[in-house]
């Protein structure tokens, strides 16, 4: 009994040890709090690692000249590295932030045969049952969240509601409709859908949002201002006959004039059957608020 006793007091005084020395460490540098874990991986002159993220890479810094690093060529989301110069020491760094706002910092040691030459961090994160980047804040989003933003795109998405009922096109066997129209944060989220009901495939172009004059909005259009979406939930390229597609776009807050509409002008790809809806204002503030507690709409 006295020994299990002395056991008990020789792990309490190394637990208050180690917290006291954490606390020390807090009040000499503050940014102890802050840390962030870095990934550790080995490279090579020889081969190319690669590196697969949730969302596309938007900013790579490399820690020094002894590392190469790329985009890999038609994938945004996966990064090329490897080594510059054979035998490097000591280990380097690299930092690379996603468009889904996330940030991760990796140590780069040299290795002359890597045991691991590809990750995947969203794999890496589900067997972890959690998220290892730090959010980081875009310009374009204010002070939204790019994670919570995603979240509420994705979750729009998969829930595929229907609150508008009175915004569509509709020629060629093809129909373009506004599903819904959310409010978050002073951001907008329009949730649209495209359907095909013939069997000729439809080849999307491009998608485009502006404000024009009421007056020239079903002619060609002189004053005309692009609201440019600044995320959408995922591309689409086109849909196949006899099948339908969604998407959801977010666009900063506007009010219009009464005067003015909003088009949502949706074009094919060498072709002509092209679609557009008009949104007035009393449509845009009628838009459903989101609450973030439990994303209710």
């Amino acid at each position: 009994m006295k020994n299990y006793l002395k056991t008990i007091g020789a792990a309490a005084l190394m637990i208050g040890a180690a917290a006291a020395a954490l606390a020390q460490e807090t009040i000499k540098n503050p940014l102890a709090l802050g840390r962030i874990a870095s990934y550790e991986m080995q490279v090579t002159y020889d081969k190319t690692s690669h590196l697969i993220f949730p969302s596309a890479i938007r900013y790579v810094d490399m820690g020094s000249e002894y590392l190469i690093a790329g985009k890999a060529a038609d994938a945004e989301n996966v990064l090329r590295v490897k080594a510059s110069i054979k035998d490097f020491v000591p280990e380097t760094n690299f930092s690379v932030i996603t468009e889904d706002g996330r940030f991760y910092s990796f140590d780069a040691y040299y290795s002359a045969c890597p045991t691991t030459l590809s990750y995947s961090l969203q794999a890496m994160q589900e067997a972890a049952a959690t998220s290892s980047g730090q959010d980081v804040l875009f310009e374009e989003l204010g002070n939204n969240s790019p994670s919570l933003a995603g979240l509420i795109l994705e979750t729009i998405y998969k829930k595929d509601s229907r609150i508008v009922k009175h915004i569509g096109a509709k020629s060629f066997g093809i129909q373009f409709i506004l599903k819904g129209i959310y409010i978050h944060n002073g951001k907008y989220y329009f949730h649209t859908e495209l359907e095909n009901r013939t069997n000729v495939p439809f080849q999307i172009d491009f998608i485009n949002f502006k404000v024009v004059d009421k007056k020239v909005a079903r002619r060609t259009v002189i004053q005309e201002r692009p609201v440019p979406p600044l995320r959408s939930y995922k591309p689409l390229e086109g849909i196949g006959g006899k099948s339908a597609g969604q998407n959801v776009f977010l666009l900063d807050q506007l009010t219009i004039a009464d005067d003015k509409v909003l088009l949502i002008a949706i074009f094919e790809k060498n072709g002509g059957r092209h679609q557009t809806l008009q949104v007035e204002n009393a449509d845009l503030i009628k838009a459903r608020l989101i609450n973030d507690m439990h994303l209710k709409f």
